[in-house]
């Protein structure tokens, strides 16, 4: 049994690591479109994901690093956010799971998830409103689709990391006593 376990961990640690390096290279593909948008917007075209705001970038910019701003904030957050759970997995000890340190990043976890579900929400919000006026478009829909799914995922993880804190405190009270 210990040992399907510790393959069940293992799996989902070196899943983990490709999620972590697929959003890091998303990050970095939407930094270079951002950069080629500002300076070279003829290339953007046959950039990654072909995220094309020249239209909005004309009609304002404050709009366009608004929208940009709100993609480059979630995509680094998500990737930092895989960043913690592969440092969480890597220094866990699964035989003394409750430790300050796990209950630290769990609680890490759930701030980074409930922040990357408001600014979602909030960008899908300010776009949806913006449509009505013209400059910014559905294609943008992609980049912030599951905001109330990190909000929801952010407050159950919180619960998680308040049982674990209370974990700590009672294991270190019963190392205490023993």
């Amino acid at each position: 049994m210990k040992n399907s376990k510790t393959i069940t961990f293992w799996s989902l640690y070196i899943i983990a690591w490709l999620i972590f390096v697929g959003l890091s290279i998303e990050a970095g593909g939407l930094i270079v479109n951002f950069i080629f948008s500002v300076f070279k917007p003829e290339f953007v075209q046959y950039l990654y994901q072909k995220l094309n705001l020249i239209q909005i970038h004309n009609t304002s910019k404050l709009i366009f690093f608004g929208i940009y701003g709100f993609i480059l904030s979630i995509s680094i957050l998500k990737a930092i956010l895989f960043y913690i759970v592969i440092r969480l997995m890597h220094k866990m000890d699964l035989t003394r799971p409750f430790s300050a340190f796990v209950s630290r990043q769990i609680l890490l976890i759930s701030h980074y998830t409930i922040a990357i579900g408001l600014l979602s929400y909030i960008a899908r919000q300010i776009v949806s409103e913006m449509i009505h006026y013209g400059p910014a478009s559905n294609d943008l829909n992609p980049f912030w689709v599951d905001s109330e799914a990190f909000i929801l995922m952010g407050a159950v993880i919180y619960i998680i990391a308040t049982i674990f804190k209370k974990g700590v405190e009672l294991q270190t009270e019963n190392d205490l006593t023993v």
